[in-house]
């Protein structure tokens, strides 16, 4: 799953207000050439837009983030997504998770993170929040010591069209996520042509060649 998610770069991470919302937004996902999301738990419309969208748009690789109880986890699973999200390392999470066979990146931002993450058997990891738990220059520094064991990160926060290829340029960086590509003001004013747009103009600059 997440080497499927590598040839894109690039996850659009979005909360949407309403089921219908994230139906739109996935048209428009998929009209861009990126049939990928990353539809977080943080609010109630989550649950209900995976299990719409697996329907409506079965070519797309739809993932939960925000998860951070087994019950969310369980529901996730259920609606239909195809990996989960977390912002931190919560050990029964994750060990939930790799019971059920759903691909899992936990989240981190120290040495000691990455290790529990480990210890639980995961290796794609969230990298959050990335720009302010200091940017490339800390991902490079966690890689030093872990990058021999096949760590791969996924940068989110703070990330943008202007700052991505410069993760994307570390081989253990697998695909960065992006709030930019889908703001909630232009979900809010339905302006999906804008969203189309983004996310075209995310996919040439995540190309690694």
């Amino acid at each position: 799953m997440f080497k499927q998610l590598r040839r894109y770069g690039v996850v659009p991470v979005v909360a949407v207000d309403t089921p219908e919302q994230g139906l739109r937004l996935c048209a428009a996902l998929c009209e861009a050439g990126l049939p990928v999301a990353e539809i977080t738990f943080r609010t109630a419309a989550a649950e209900a837009t995976i299990r719409a969208a697996t329907t409506r748009f079965p070519e797309m690789i739809l993932g939960a983030g925000t998860v951070l109880t087994v019950d969310q986890l369980q529901r996730a699973a259920a609606a239909g997504a195809r990996f989960a999200v977390a912002p931190g390392t919560n050990p029964t999470v994750v060990e939930a998770a790799v019971a059920m066979g759903l691909p899992f990146a936990p989240g981190v931002c120290t040495p000691s993170d990455i290790e529990r993450a480990l210890a639980c058997g995961v290796t794609l990891l969230k990298f959050f929040p990335a720009e302010a738990a200091g940017g490339v220059t800390m991902l490079q520094a966690l890689i030093g010591p872990y990058g021999h064991l096949g760590v791969e990160f996924c940068p989110t926060g703070g990330i943008t069209e202007a700052n991505m290829g410069s993760y994307l340029a570390l081989p253990q960086v697998a695909v960065v996520g992006g709030t930019w590509i889908a703001r909630k003001e232009l979900l809010a004013a339905g302006q999906w042509s804008v969203i189309t747009d983004l996310a075209r103009q995310a996919l040439v600059k995540a190309a690694r060649g």
